[in-house]
């Protein structure tokens, strides 16, 4: 028996276009899933969706992860495809400079349209999906879901105020939704959420980069507080997605797996 086998099962991945995305998609698809790739980016996705066929069966479908509307027509055109949706991961999200506290900047000069937009893409684009979906898996009363966390909602850092609120709610949404599901549809429908320390990707290069590719005086300083020494890679996030989808953890709801190179550990 190979616990970790996921041959054949409809992953839905929302937000998958980027580079933290694609890793996962393409990884997964060779492990044999068929991957449900959802995002607002057509062209890259159309791209991806070549990509994926290579190794699996797959789809992509143009969404917007605040729109319940079209992620209903979304389902629709995935069981349609696929017919049923056994694994949901949440990861649409981002983040904006209006939400941030430069160091220049207090808490007075927060932006708070900007700081609901974070937390509408962060939160809600991630509690409307998993109400859209969750019925597919609730009528088989198998399922798994798993929300992309971060760093942010363990520990505040500083800046990211908008990013590391939405973020601390989803790990509450985590754990409230690992119960509600478990006692009200099945104990096999369960819920956990993935904790990436950091990485370099489009959103946050700018902030950890300077133009000529050197580290920023806060990239120096994230990872002089990680005991691994570096960022992580997209890769090292894939172990850790992959045993949360698989029958290895069918014992495992409601948790945070930390994915972060010892950051939340770290102290002087």
């Amino acid at each position: 028996m190979n616990l970790f086998d996921i041959k054949d099962k409809v992953v839905i991945l929302t937000g998958g276009c980027g580079i933290l995305g694609r890793t996962i998609a393409i990884y997964l698809a060779k492990q044999g899933a068929k991957m449900v790739v959802l995002d607002r980016d057509e062209v890259s996705g159309k791209e991806l969706e070549s990509e994926l066929n290579k190794y699996s069966e797959s789809l992509f479908l143009v969404t917007d992860v605040l729109n319940k509307e079209l992620l209903e027509q979304n389902k629709k055109d995935i069981v349609a495809k696929f017919g049923t949706i056994d694994v949901l991961l949440n990861a649409a999200g981002g983040n904006m400079p209006g939400a941030t506290i430069s160091p220049d900047k207090t808490i007075l000069d927060l932006e708070i349209d900007a700081f609901k937009k974070v937390v509408d893409l962060n939160l809600f684009g991630t509690v409307l999906p998993t109400m859209v979906f969750v019925d597919i898996m609730a009528e088989k009363k198998k399922g798994a879901i798993v929300n992309f966390c971060s760093e942010s909602a363990l520990r505040p850092l500083t800046r990211v105020v908008g990013y590391g609120s939405a973020k601390a709610a989803i790990a509450n949404y985590t754990k409230y939704m690992a119960t509600e599901l478990a006692v009200k549809f099945s104990p096999e429908l369960r819920v956990n959420a993935i904790v990436p320390g950091f990485l370099l990707t489009n959103q946050n290069r700018a902030l950890l980069t300077n133009e000529d590719g050197s580290y920023t005086d806060r990239a120096k300083t994230i990872i002089a507080h990680t005991p691994a020494g570096r960022f992580a890679e997209p890769e090292e996030l894939l172990g850790t997605i992959h045993y949360l989808i698989s029958d290895a953890s069918s014992f495992v709801t409601g948790a945070l797996s930390v994915v972060d190179g010892g950051f939340d550990a770290f102290s002087i």
